[in-house]
């Protein structure tokens, strides 16, 4: 009955994705947003899955694919990871991915990336890693990252899709619409490389504080949002020549 009544909300909402030829003859960036223990890993923290789930492990396995494309390609990546003080709470969520714990590690998966030269990792303690990035001075590292490296494209992968991940698109839509981060022109979201968690109503009900969390919808419904602010949802994601018109 739930799966039935969210194909037909999705059905009334439909998104519509693109595949994405990324141009080999510009810069393309590529953020990984919170892929860490205490989100993906089973059993790791208080908001780590409880099981195996199927979409937070395509989303590691498409993250870790595309981040060792640009790699190899020695193209810049950034990676946010979710580090929060003990006694500074994240309302409305429980204590998680304290820092200096391994949940607020990149995941095995990914932990390779810690080696990389055209890697930038940034620990942050908010939703959003534009937001997150800001120093005490005003300046902010994921802005001076995306100039210093002249990124015109850039592709967002990570967890979870409706929370974090939207939150960044969002503050990354805006300041690019302001013209704060010039050059970049796109913003890309990549669906396959995305995840968020799952939290049945039956579960909400009966847990203090806890709201329900529907994870096919919710997937569903931060990608929707992100493309309302200007993103491009892409379904399918390649290297190649883009064709001029």
């Amino acid at each position: 009955m739930v799966s039935q009544i969210i194909e037909l909300l999705k059905n009334e909402i439909p998104l519509e994705q693109e595949c994405v030829v990324l141009a080999e003859d510009t810069v393309n960036g590529l953020v990984l947003v919170d892929i860490i223990n205490g989100f993906c890993t089973v059993g790791a923290g208080n908001l780590a899955p409880r099981e195996s789930n199927r979409q937070i492990s395509e989303m590691i396995n498409e993250s870790a694919r595309l981040a060792r494309l640009f790699c190899e390609k020695n193209l810049p990546v950034m990676a946010f990871l979710d580090s929060h003080h003990p006694n500074k709470p994240e309302d409305p969520y429980p204590p998680h991915c304290i820092a200096g714990t391994d949940e607020s590690n990149l995941v095995p998966a990914l932990r390779w990336l810690e080696n990389e030269t055209n890697v930038t990792l940034r620990r942050k303690e908010c939703f959003d890693g534009y937001i997150g990035s800001t120093e005490e001075d005003g300046s902010n590292v994921f802005v001076d990252w995306v100039k210093k490296n002249k990124i015109r494209t850039l592709l967002v992968v990570g967890i979870c899709t409706d929370i974090c991940v939207l939150d960044f698109v969002c503050s990354t839509m805006s300041a690019k619409n302001r013209g704060f981060l010039k050059p970049l022109e796109n913003v890309v979201v990549y669906s396959h490389g995305c995840a968020t968690f799952d939290v049945p109503l039956e579960v909400a009900r009966n847990t203090k504080g806890a709201l329900a969390h529907p994870q096919e919808f919710l997937h569903h419904m931060g990608l929707y949002m992100a493309k309302e602010r200007g993103a491009k949802i892409a379904n399918e994601v390649s290297f190649g020549a883009v064709e001029k018109v």
